[in-house]
Order: C-alpha cells, then structure tokens, then sequence
C-alpha cells in the first residue's frame, strides 16, 4: 500500500510540471503510459499480497493439522501404555473366591480353584422296634429296646490347599458308632467316648505309573474292605452286614489312626496304613480309673479293582488283609485281651448278642478276606467272606497261658435292583460303588418321583472255636436276613426302610451246651439327609 501511495503522489508531481511547461499531449500521453502500467503494477502487488495470505493461511491450518494429528497420535500412545499395564478392556478381572454349591455343599474357593473349603455334613436318624424271642430264661439278654437313635450327626469342613494337599475335620454327634465299648466314664457301649470321625491330612501331588497316589496320615476312614469302603450314605442297608464290622474294629474302620498310601487308576486299586488306637482310646500308663493301656498297633492292606467295565456294566474283585500286631495292654491289670462282637445289625438298642468275650493273652490278630461285586444296569450284586485268627501266646500271667489261636469266619450276599432304572457308577479313589442318584427327583411341581431301591441280603458270622474245651470260645453264630425298601428323593435326601429276621445259635459256654439262643424280627426306618 505504501508503494501505492508513493506512485500516486509521482503522478501528481508529473501532472503539475506539464501543466507548466507546456501542456503538450506528448506529456499527457507519456503519463497515461506510466499510469496504466502503475495501474497494473498495482494488481499485481494485490494480487501476490492476497496469495501470500491465503498460503499463510493454509500453512497455519497445516501446522494446526499437524500439531492435532500429533497430539492425537501421542494420546493414543498413552493410552496403548495404560491398558498394557492395567488391562481396561475384555474380561473383568476375576474376584478373590468363587463360591458354589456342588451337590448342595456349601464350597468356597480361589479363583484359580487350588484352594478349596467345604461344609460337609450328614444325619441317619433311626426309628423302629424289635420283636426279641430268648430261647431260655438263660438267655443274655431277656429283651431288646425299641424306640429311637440318632446314628449318625456328623459336621465338619474338607477341602484342598495349592490343589494336592487334601484335608477333613468332621465330628460326629451321634449316638453310637461302630468302635469297641469304651471303659471310661461317658463311654457307649459299642462306641469310642470320643466323636472325632475324620482328622486328616493327604497329599496327591504324586502321580506314578500313569495312575493317581495319596499319602495320607490322621484320624480316618480306612477303605478297607469293599463294604467299608462304601460311604454310609450309599450302602443298601441301615447297617453294614456284621462280618465287616466285626473284621474292621480289629484294626481299621471308622475313627481310627492311620498312615499309609493308596495308588489307584480306573480299573486298579493298591492301598496299605499302619494303623494305630480309635479316637478316644485311653493314652494313660498310670491312670487307675479308668485302667492305663499301652496303644495298639496294627497294619491293613488292599488290592481291588474294576478289570471289566462297560457302560452300564461292571465287575469288582478285590483281596483284604488286617494285622493286629500289638494289641492294646492293661497296665493295671496286666492283661491283654480283644474282643470280636457286633450288635444284630441295627443300633436302636446297642447290646450285642454275639460275642467271644474277652479273649485273653492276644498276642496278635488277622483277618484275610476276599471281595466281589457286579453291576448290570440298575441291578447290583455284592459279597464278602473273612477268615479271622487269633493268637493267644502272651504271657501276662493270666489264664489260659500257651493256648492255641482261634479260627472264626462268616460272610455275606447282597443285591439291589433301582426299580426306577438308575445304576450305580464305580468310585475308583476307593475302589467301591457309589449310590443311586435319582434322574428325576421328587417334585409336586416337576412331577419326578426320585428313585426306588429295593435289596435283599443274607449274613452269618460264627464266633464259636474249640467247643467241648476248655481253651475254647462259644460266641454264637449269628444269621440275619434283611429285606430294604428305598428311597431318593434327590441326591441329598433318603429315606430307608428295612425289615430283619435273625436267629442267634449260641450255647452257654464252650463246655456246656444249654442253649442260650434268641431269635428276633426287626422293623426300622431310616431319615437321611448329607451334603
């Protein structure tokens, strides 16, 4: 603009200077020249002055672009680096614990499910009455009790840490228990004065030979025997046939102290414990009342197995061995006995009515046994027979000293058939069969009924060795019949009815045979529940 105004004012001067001089249209010409080529100068400085405006302007509009482009591509980085060190997209992280109820068991676990605590409980309670019939007036006992018990109120917790280790603590509240009669005051017949079920602790990190391994050690449940090995909550009866029970509390069964290992795959079962005292037994050298006893010590074996298997069938084969190796010793009295009984296979009234008595100067005990089963659908077919012997070469000064050991046996047969077509799937951690879980539950909604069981079985134990002697044992021999009727409701619920005939063939003592017999018909009910 300032080149503009200078041109203008030139053009004046020239103006005037011809206008004095002459006025001659050669000037005015030559000025018209210079105008229009000022004139044209002109637009060409507006000209170049508007492009270098509009170029500035479009490079400030790139640089803006530029520097957004630039600012976004930072943002962007930014963001890139926060979700790779805290993710903000997909999946939510998981919480701490995951809580399930798997078969209605209250179960909390991490995340990761290596850490594992359940709630697990179980109650059989038992209602029902005995019709008892002594053969004489010599008869011990002369009647048996109806009425109630509450066999089983077990509660406890089991679970699993970093996934191998495996552990349980259950107490059981019910009223008896399979164990020897305790001497202690609170003690029940037939049953330890102490509750403690299960106190374990297990480990199955191990996992040799392609199968599965636990090495254990605690307060437990011993999977010997076929029957044992079977849960209380799945046998086909109210009670486990009386050769088992009586075989298992030489040594093993329920609330007993052990150690030892199983290793097992899906068709082969190879197990072994040293076993200790039940819970509850007395640990006093000195005590007076009730009399300090030294512990025992004994050791079980098992090799069982499912070689043949198919989808609705399946046979089981199995052998047992039991050692009693130290029996448990009077250190009042200096005596070391055992005792084999077992009540008529019902707990309403816990009074046994086979029984050796206390066997004196034990040195030893054993119990060799073999095992069988088969299933074929909803039928199942099961059986046992044990062979027991018991040494007698202690010498603790009682009578009789150096006798020779004792012979006893019995066994039993079962079957089951689920009216309902439900079978029973194989356990292979204890060898054994699982219950029946109903594939419609009872509902009056729904319209399921659950499932119907019935079973029949027989057993004979013979507790008579040596009669017409004096270093003989007269125990009695002992048959029952038993008929059951039962009922799953779903697969926390059961209810059982069971009928039972026995006829106990005893006479008074190994030199005398007056007859002191009984026969008795039973009727009893069962109302379980477990989770």
């Amino acid at each position: 603009m300032a080149t503009a105004i200078g041109l203008a004012g030139a053009l004046a001067a020239s103006q005037v200077q011809a206008e004095s001089a002459s006025n001659s249209e050669q000037e005015i010409a030559l000025l018209k020249q210079q105008l229009k080529m000022l004139e044209q100068k002109l637009d060409r400085l507006q000209s170049q002055t508007t492009a270098n405006a509009a170029a500035t302007a479009k490079t400030k509009a790139e640089v803006k672009a530029e520097a957004k482009a630039e600012a976004r591509s930072e943002a962007k980085a930014v963001v890139a680096n926060a979700n790779a060190a805290i993710p903000v997209k997909g999946p939510a992280p998981a919480s701490g614990v995951v809580v399930t109820m798997p078969n209605n068991r209250p179960t909390i676990c991490t995340a990761d499910q290596a850490n594992c605590v359940a709630i697990t409980g179980r109650v059989h309670w038992d209602v029902g009455g005995y019709d008892y019939r002594p053969n004489t007036a010599a008869t011990v006992p002369q009647r048996l009790d109806s009425g109630e018990n509450v066999r089983r109120a077990r509660i406890g917790l089991a679970g699993k840490f970093f996934n191998d280790w495996n552990f349980a603590l259950v107490y059981d509240f019910g009223g008896t228990s399979d164990g020897f009669g305790g001497a202690a005051p609170g003690s029940l017949p037939g049953g330890g004065i102490s509750g403690l079920e299960n106190a374990y602790l297990s480990y199955t990190g191990l996992k040799p030979f392609g199968g599965r391994m636990a090495v254990e050690a605690g307060i437990m449940d011993l999977p010997y025997t076929l029957d044992e090995a079977t849960s209380s909550n799945d046998i086909m009866f109210m009670e486990r046939a009386s050769p088992g029970v009586i075989a298992t509390n030489i040594a093993a069964g329920d609330f007993r102290s052990a150690a030892g290992t199983r290793w097992y795959n899906d068709q082969l079962w190879i197990g072994g414990y040293v076993t200790g005292p039940a819970a509850g037994a007395i640990h006093s050298a000195s005590s007076a009342a009730p009399a300090g006893t030294s512990e025992q010590y004994g050791a079980v074996a098992r090799v069982a197995g499912n070689p043949i298997s198919g989808k609705d069938y399946s046979v089981h084969l199995g052998a047992d061995a039991q050692w009693l190796m130290q029996p448990p010793r009077n250190l009042i009295a200096n005596t070391q006995t055992v005792t084999l009984s077992d009540r008529p296979e019902l707990r309403l009234d816990p009074t046994t009515l086979v029984s050796t008595g206390a066997i004196a100067n034990v040195s030893g005990a054993q119990v060799y046994s073999l095992e069988a089963a088969a299933t074929y659908g909803p039928l199942i077919l099961q059986g046992e027979y044990f062979w027991y012997n018991v040494d007698r070469t202690a010498n603790t000064g009682v009578p009789l000293v150096g006798a020779s050991s004792l012979k006893f046996q019995g066994g039993y047969a079962q079957a089951g058939y689920v009216l309902t077509g439900e079978g029973r799937s194989y356990n292979a951690a204890n060898a054994a069969y699982n219950g029946v879980k109903p594939a419609h539950p009872f509902s009056l909604d729904g319209g399921g009924w659950g499932a119907w069981e019935v079973a029949g079985r027989v057993s004979q134990i013979d507790l008579n060795d040596q009669l017409a002697t004096a270093s003989g044992v007269a125990g009695g021999r002992q048959t029952v019949y038993t008929l059951a009727l039962n009922w799953y409701v779903n697969g926390n619920v059961r209810f059982m009815l069971d009928y039972l005939h026995g006829n106990i063939s005893k006479q008074a003592s190994p030199v005398s045979t007056a007859d002191v017999g009984s026969k008795f018909d039973a009727v009893a009910m069962r109302t379980q529940f477990a989770f």
